[in-house]
């Protein structure tokens, strides 16, 4: 894959008429969890996410594991996962592009991290860094990518083994450096 990945697209939310992240003036909602907490809608964002990428995870350890067909996996996931609208759009986005970009991702891997093999990383480690670098690549993301490379450190630091935090974060600096090289 030479530059950009440009399947599947998702849908871009236009940034709330309420929400002025200049001023740090958030339009602030119930908490959808039951908590009665206030929280901005970007917070609720982020934490939609959040969740959304820990779904993809066990969906892409799942699909990679197993011979289940991503679909159902899916599926699975979306009636697990308790997200709304906009974090089961994002989630459904994260692997349907790892599915149908896994050669891409992997070959990108390789280039990123020359001395280890794909087929013989971790599964957790692989597939946050399939998540991740397709997230980075894609247009139609809109997660600035030391959002996105902290978020892989965090599921590598849960998922992962101990090492894992430290590796993820090593090739996804790796590839946030050619990837600014590239766009130079």
């Amino acid at each position: 894959m030479a530059g950009k990945v440009r399947n599947p697209s998702r849908p871009i939310k236009p940034k709330s008429e309420t929400d002025d992240f200049e001023s740090g003036h958030f339009d602030t909602t119930l908490a959808s969890d039951g908590s009665g907490e206030q929280k901005s809608i970007y917070s609720q964002q982020i934490e939609q996410r959040r969740k959304a990428r820990r779904a993809a995870l066990q969906a892409l350890y799942e699909i990679d594991t197993t011979t289940h067909k991503p679909g159902l996996v899916l599926e699975a996931r979306q009636a697990t996962a308790r997200l709304g609208e906009d974090g089961l759009a994002f989630l459904r986005w994260i692997i349907g592009g790892v599915v149908a970009h896994k050669e891409d991702m992997d070959s990108l891997i390789a280039r990123y991290a020359p001395e280890w093999p794909v087929d013989q990383l971790a599964v957790i480690d692989r597939n946050i860094l399939r998540m991740s670098i397709f997230e980075l690549l894609n247009p139609d993301s809109d997660a600035p990518s030391k959002v996105v490379v902290n978020e892989a450190v965090e599921l590598a630091k849960i998922f992962g083994s101990d090492s894992s935090p430290r590796f993820v974060n090593g090739v996804l600096g790796t590839a946030l450096k050619e990837i600014a090289a590239g766009s130079s």
